[in-house]
């Protein structure tokens, strides 16, 4: 784990910052006492799936005989 200072955040964010973005785990001290960890918000993830492609290979050209835009327009319809 790397450590950086309280005087680094200060002076140096830019680079702190490109670190946490690329996923590491930084130590945070301050006159050698550890504060804390400054650790990403979020993990590296991958890029988003291709959902029409993935549903193109489930179904096909199959299409409902019903929209969900129709079934719900139906429903609302009941309520009133």
């Amino acid at each position: 784990m790397t450590t950086v200072t309280v005087r680094d955040l200060r002076y140096k964010f830019p680079e702190i910052e490109a670190r946490l973005r690329r996923g590491e785990v930084l130590e945070l001290r301050k006159r050698k006492e550890v504060l804390g960890r400054l650790v990403p918000a979020l993990p590296a993830g991958g890029p988003t799936p291709e959902y029409a492609a993935m549903q193109r290979a489930i179904f096909g050209k199959r299409r409902m005989k019903v929209t969900a835009a129709s079934i719900i327009r139906a429903s609302r319809d009941e309520g009133h």
